[in-house]
């Protein structure tokens, strides 16, 4: 069986290759940037290991023999997973390879951005020794975090923050109430916009929630309100929100709608956000268990007929089986 590594920006794939030849699986590597780009170099391939190229009908259409599209990564959305459920084939993440990594990013944006500490930083270099010159820090014993989406990551996020916070409050229309623990209280969408100081958001990008982080949504939160987004950029509507950036005390992004990030973008010069390059994820353990999982996700249906980690369920078999 062949497999195509569609894209990396990885030093090397000796992961990779190193779990799928113990298989006696076949592993050819290039660096795809588009839909044509796979259909051209898939040919002869039964799945495709991805990082970020775009895989949509078009591909399964062309390469019939592909029977599973295995993500690496936690979200899945350079796949068009309705294509790939109408052309029966799977479609695998690595959902829990990172889940304290992101949540425990999302926590040290909110808690710089609390502390004024790119400001102060910025103000020590400059010659300035004034612990006032930023503006009043709260308390935050006295805040309440909310948490938009309480799956993996989102759950740990409010893990971590409860022992800081006055209050965890979260929201997600797919949990019921015996899902959250003691110390968070489920909300409304609306209420949790309403009543967070510090917004993080952990929701997965798709139909629903593309675009839901949106002027509506933004103007109920409280002026010198906080948002954190470790999630997916396109949950934003970021031209609502930098049309907003006044309103908030501080913005911290991990991802964006394009990245890198437009250097024209008003982000970069407003001195209430941090940025950072779609980080979140990683350390050392993480990322190799990330690789790992996600070349496994293709022995596993070599072997057995079915990924580790499937998103979209299917019955194409491997070739042989």
């Amino acid at each position: 069986m062949k497999v195509l590594f569609t894209d990396h920006d990885f030093p090397d794939v000796e992961i990779e290759r190193g779990v799928l030849e113990a298989a006696g699986i076949e592993l050819k590597i290039a660096q795809c940037k588009s839909v044509e780009d796979v259909i051209r170099e898939s040919e002869g391939c039964a799945a495709l290991l991805i990082e970020y190229a775009p895989v949509d009908a078009r591909v399964f259409a062309a390469r019939p023999g592909i029977g599973l599209c295995a993500r690496i990564g936690a979200g899945f959305d350079t796949i068009n997973t309705a294509d790939a459920a109408a052309h029966n084939v799977w479609v695998a993440n690595s959902p829990d390879y990172g889940s304290s990594e992101v949540a425990l990013h999302a926590i040290a944006l909110a808690m710089s951005l609390l502390r004024h500490l790119p400001q102060y930083d910025a103000d020590v270099r400059a010659g300035k020794w004034d612990a006032h010159a930023t503006g009043p820090c709260q308390r935050l014993a006295n805040l309440t975090v909310g948490v938009l989406g309480y799956g993996r990551i989102g759950s740990r996020f409010a893990y971590f923050a409860h022992t800081m916070f006055k209050q965890v409050i979260a929201c997600d229309p797919y949990r019921i109430e015996g899902d959250y623990a003691p110390y968070v209280e489920p909300v409304g969408l609306d209420e949790l916009f309403l009543r967070a100081d510090v917004l993080s958001i952990h929701t997965p990008l798709n139909d629903e929630t593309r675009g839901m982080v949106n002027g509506h949504l933004l103007d109920k939160m409280q002026p010198g309100s906080y948002l954190i987004n470790t999630a997916r950029g396109g949950i934003v509507n970021l031209g609502d929100l930098t049309a907003r950036l006044e309103r908030f005390d501080g913005i911290g992004l991990d991802v964006l709608l394009v990245e890198p990030i437009p250097a024209d973008s008003p982000l970069l010069r407003a001195k209430n956000t941090i940025l950072t390059p779609h980080s979140a994820y990683y350390t050392l353990d993480a990322a190799r268990e990330l690789r790992r999982k996600a070349a496994q996700n293709i022995v596993t249906w070599l072997h057995t007929g079915k990924p580790d980690y499937p998103v979209v369920r299917a019955t194409r078999l491997p070739p042989g089986r």
